[in-house]
């Protein structure tokens, strides 16, 4: 296996978090660590696949699937950012650090590291030596299509909510937030596994490690930097309202709404 690329991600992830950074300070818009971090993800896919020594089929699909979920995400992050004001989450944090710039280094530089760690199971597919098509090939297609399409909607049915101004102060409960009170966050996950069988074929100790994609990525989502960010803010700025959008509709895995709502 060949490590040299890792090290390689993880410089360039710096640099690039240490430009945010800066740009954050000038702008007072940290919302850019999220551009920044699906741009590294979306490069770091593309730059494995360059580099590694896999079959050709298993590092095209790195390269195309892990570039284009990134580019996409990059692009929805970064018309809010670039058309709104800071991300109520962004905030808040800006105030309770009193407007710390160490602080925010230190996030800004954890979000380099967060760009290495998420692109571990990129560097495991792209060894693949499996030069065709199988069916875990082709299930990793599926899972890929289905998961990014339903973040995609996931993302417009949010925005066209967000655009409505008789929609302020509301909580928006219709198609797929009807059914999960983060339904992005669920295709977010889902899409990982895609990564995992793009890796069959490395032998079941590698696919084992592959499998740290989607389970980081849940870690991440109900601990640390998903669900209880968002809900705290989404708490703040529209209080009982998202309360009871919390009693009646799943956090996570999409499912009926309970009391028949």
């Amino acid at each position: 296996m060949i490590l040299w690329p890792l090290w390689t991600v993880a410089a360039a992830a710096t640099v690039m978090m240490l430009a945010g950074w800066y740009w954050q300070w000038r702008h007072r818009n940290a919302g850019i660590v999220d551009v920044l971090w699906s741009v590294g993800m979306a490069a770091s896919a593309v730059f494995y696949a360059f580099v590694l020594p896999g079959a050709s089929l298993p590092r095209l699909l790195v390269a195309v699937l892990g570039g284009l979920w990134g580019l996409r995400l990059a692009w929805h992050v970064g018309h809010r950012v670039f058309t709104e004001e800071e991300d109520g989450r962004y905030r808040f944090l800006r105030e309770h650090w009193q407007g710390s710039q160490a602080r925010f280094l230190l996030f800004f530089l954890a979000q380099a590291g967060f760009v290495l760690i998420f692109s571990f199971p990129f560097w495991i597919a792209a060894h693949n030596p499996v030069p065709h098509w199988t069916p875990w090939t082709a299930l990793a297609l599926a899972i890929w299509l289905v998961s990014v399409g339903g973040e995609s909607v996931a993302d417009r049915q949010l925005a066209r909510f967000r655009n409505d101004p008789a929609n302020r102060g509301k909580t928006c409960r219709t198609g797929l937030w009807r059914y999960s009170r983060h339904p992005n966050y669920f295709f977010e996950w889902l899409h990982w596994f895609a990564y995992v069988f793009l890796a069959v074929g490395m032998g079941p100790t590698w696919v084992a490690a592959a499998l740290s994609g989607p389970v980081v990525m849940l870690l991440f989502l109900y601990r640390f930097t998903g669900i209880p960010y968002t809900e705290a803010q989404a708490l703040r700025s529209r209080g009982a309202d998202y309360a009871d959008y919390q009693r009646t509709t799943s956090a996570f895995l999409p499912l009926p709404p309970r009391r028949g709502q």
